[in-house]
């Protein structure tokens, strides 16, 4: 990995760890927070990346509709679905329901 793909993975988990309990955001609010609005796959990336960074909550992080595209990279079949809806989220066929409800805009509420 190259030093600044670190460093924007590390920007990327400093924004995660911000999200509230019970909210959700996307790939592509965080990489528009950020200054690369282009970058949504790589914000993925980083959270495939964290896998074992016990503070950085990758299950808060969706694609933009509510999809959980990520849980592939969770330890069993449904762990982020469970996580979620540990925090009181619903989520039906993969998709969070009323996703703009939960959804948490690092734009708006930083």
């Amino acid at each position: 990995m190259r030093p600044d793909n670190q460093n924007f993975f590390q920007r990327v988990y400093d924004i995660a760890v911000l999200i509230p309990y019970g909210r959700v955001t996307s790939y592509g609010a965080i990489a528009k927070y950020l200054g690369a609005a282009r970058s949504a796959r790589m914000v993925g990336w980083a959270m495939n990346a964290s896998t074992g960074i016990e503070r950085v909550p990758a299950h808060r992080v969706v694609n933009r509709k509510g999809i959980l595209t990520g849980k592939h990279h969770f330890q069993g079949t449904d762990l982020m679905q469970q996580l979620l809806e540990n925090e009181g989220i619903k989520v039906e066929s993969n998709q969070i329901i009323d996703f703009e409800k939960h959804f948490w805009d690092p734009s708006k509420e930083l």
